[in-house]
């Protein structure tokens, strides 16, 4: 039998624990003697491995790698495009020790389920790294370029199927673009949605679809060893060291950026965002962050302020036009 004097013992030391960490908490959200220098969260609102997560723990490197920030731990709350992640930061006002991922995939999410809950009521810090989505067909495809696919897509929008990312990913919105783009109504377009990039993968090299929309990253290695075949690119221009051309350069003037940045909850005062902001543009000049970028087939697109907002204004209006076009 377990001495009832030492399971007190433990019973107590347990309560002991949870209340320093509750006081610990509730301290960092409300100030105390912390700050963003001494202890920072990141945010990823997705699952551990995917491409917020990724963002989230490349920053991290970044950071420690100059010392720009003392103790910088990442936390992950997945889940619906990132909204339920937003959810929960915008909660945790005034916390000026954390800031959550944010990008492109996340306004789509929001703009589909048309949440009461949107980047309005986060502080925006930066973005920082863009990244872009390719079309892609398996390498047996009788589909050889992008005007082949066109023409097959024309003749049979709703025949030709498209796997992708979740409903509102970027992969999603680009489909409905390039529809736009080449004359065919978004909402006749057979767009297959996938949770994850690995499905969506599987089912484009086992002909399952005519093809996908992928971010490059993903489908990178596929493309190389000659198991896809990539079309086209939605970069403005052609990504160092990846050989395969742009939509706007093959006459489609569709162009899209996966972009990923930080936002600071709400309520932080204006020296605290500024603090963040300082944060973000020390390691985002660090040669670590350089080699991410590289690393990553990231596209540096740093924008803070006003011009960041205006973009983000702008990001919603487009991702709003295309959903509505996409009859969702």
């Amino acid at each position: 039998m377990v001495d009832k004097r030492i399971m007190g013992k433990v019973v107590y030391g347990v309560a002991v624990v949870a209340i320093a960490g509750l006081a610990f908490t509730n301290a960092a959200a409300s100030g105390g003697e912390s700050s963003a220098r001494n202890k920072l969260v990141l945010m990823a609102p997705a699952a551990p491995g995917g491409g917020w997560d990724g963002f989230a723990r490349e920053a991290q490197q970044a950071m420690k790698s100059i010392g720009t920030v003392n103790n910088i731990q990442v936390t992950n709350i997945p889940g619906a495009g990132g909204t339920i992640g937003l959810s929960q930061f915008v909660q945790m006002t005034g916390r000026h020790d954390m800031m959550m991922v944010t990008g492109g995939v996340m306004i789509g999410a929001v703009e589909l389920a048309n949440s009461d809950t949107t980047l309005d009521d986060v502080e925006l810090v930066a973005r920082l790294a863009d990244d872009y989505a390719a079309l892609v067909v398996p390498a047996k495809s009788d589909i050889q370029d992008l005007d082949d696919f066109i023409e097959v897509w024309r003749e049979d929008p709703g025949g030709t199927s498209i796997a992708g990312g979740s409903l509102g990913s970027i992969d999603h919105l680009l489909t409905g673009y390039v529809a736009q783009k080449v004359g065919i109504d978004p909402a006749d377009t057979n767009y297959i949605a996938y949770s994850g990039g690995g499905e969506a993968l599987t089912s484009m090299l086992s002909g399952t679809t005519v093809g996908g929309i992928s971010g490059y990253n993903e489908v990178a290695d596929q493309v190389e060893v000659g198991t896809l075949r990539a079309l086209a690119i939605s970069s403005e221009e052609r990504l160092p060291g990846v050989d395969v051309p742009t939509f706007k350069e093959l006459g489609v003037d569709a162009v899209m950026a996966n972009w990923r940045g930080f936002v600071g909850a709400p309520g932080i005062t204006e020296e605290q965002k500024q603090e963040f902001v300082e944060i973000v543009t020390e390691f985002r000049d660090s040669q670590q962050w350089r080699d991410a970028l590289e690393r990553n087939n990231w596209t540096d697109s740093f924008m803070v302020g006003d011009q960041f907002a205006d973009f983000v204004d702008n990001e919603i209006t487009v991702t709003a036009q295309i959903i509505e076009g996409l009859g969702l």
